[in-house]
């Protein structure tokens, strides 16, 4: 499997765009023009310490002379984003991916797009689009406290303005998301996209469903996968079909890293199952699916997985490597 195209980019700009959250436009070191991209693609960052993570494209997707993106300083979280926020200043020179999509926005009569928190990012790109070419849409952007709310003045002063809703916690009760009242309606030609914490997005997707909303009509992107129980993880093993050769996967390792111990490069990014890079073809055996990418009929079909972080139900998984 090829690596994922790489691009040097140069930092012009980092801001403050609301508490925690600081957004970087980024631009070619040649000058020359960006690739393009789509409503909600992300991109791949190399962050210092030799560390990669994804961050979703934020500005309009017809422009070419940048990207941005928005990242959340997490104290909780693996490194990026503290890396991110402390280590990368406009001037710096950084290494990037070309973008990828694993989220574009579908042609509808009607849009809904439900974002929480720094969960907006795509949806900004998506807003954006469907206000260009006068479609009908709504974006419902919640917030802890508008303090927390980042791209609000901006949002404000744009197209996009009337179709926008701000929710946030610790304000008055008329303005908090009557989520059952938003999605209650289902029918006809319509579209949801949420984004945001694995919470957020439960919540939505379950009152969906619970409205009646079709499985292929609801839309998703995770910005972290929910912590797993692995206390009954056993070891399991892998057998590579080109060679067949088998590798036993301890309970504490990760299909990925094992293998990469044995030679073996499966390319990855997030390593949280979230992005789908890694991305991987069962020919036998059973999975334990542990990814928040997959649907859930991928899922039942058990031809594909992700070794970043699924395993084994069965002794052995045969793989298409």
């Amino acid at each position: 499997m090829t690596a994922q195209e790489t691009i040097q980019v140069r930092v012009v700009q980092k801001q403050a765009e609301a508490e925690g959250i600081a957004s970087f436009e980024l631009a070619r070191v040649d000058g020359a023009p960006l690739p393009p991209f789509s409503a909600g693609s992300h991109i791949d960052v190399h962050v210092p310490g030799g560390l990669v993570r994804q961050y979703s494209l934020c500005n309009a997707s017809h422009e070419s002379h940048r990207y941005r993106i928005a990242v959340l300083r997490d104290p909780a979280s693996r490194g990026g984003s503290e890396a991110m926020h402390a280590q990368v200043n406009e001037g710096d020179v950084i290494t990037i991916s070309t973008p990828r999509n694993h989220f574009p926005l579908h042609p509808a009569q009607r849009t809904l797009l439900l974002a929480g928190g720094i969960g907006v990012t795509p949806l900004l790109c998506m807003a954006d689009r469907l206000a260009r070419t006068g479609a009908d849409f709504a974006l419902h952007y919640c917030t802890r406290s508008e303090e927390r709310t980042a791209f609000a003045a901006e949002i404000a002063a744009s197209a996009m303005a009337r179709h926008v809703q701000f929710h946030v916690d610790d304000g008055a009760p008329e303005q908090k998301l009557d989520l059952a009242a938003v999605l209650a309606a289902p029918g006809g030609d319509q579209r949801l996209y949420v984004c945001g914490p694995a919470g957020f997005i439960d919540h939505v997707v379950n009152t969906a469903k619970a409205r009646g909303w079709p499985q292929d009509r609801i839309h998703l992107e995770y910005f972290g996968a929910p912590t797993q129980d692995t206390s009954g993880d056993q070891a399991f093993e892998v057998r590579i079909a080109s060679t067949g050769k088998a590798y036993t996967i301890a309970a504490d390792t990760s299909v990925v890293e094992a293998l990469r111990c044995e030679g073996i490069d499966i390319l990855t990014s997030c390593e949280q199952g979230v992005c789908g890079t890694c991305i991987t073809r069962v020919l036998e055996g059973e999975v334990d699916h542990r990814d928040m990418y997959l649907t859930d009929e991928e899922k039942a079909g058990n031809q594909q997985f992700m070794p970043c972080c699924s395993r084994a139900r069965s002794k052995v998984l045969v793989l298409d490597l």
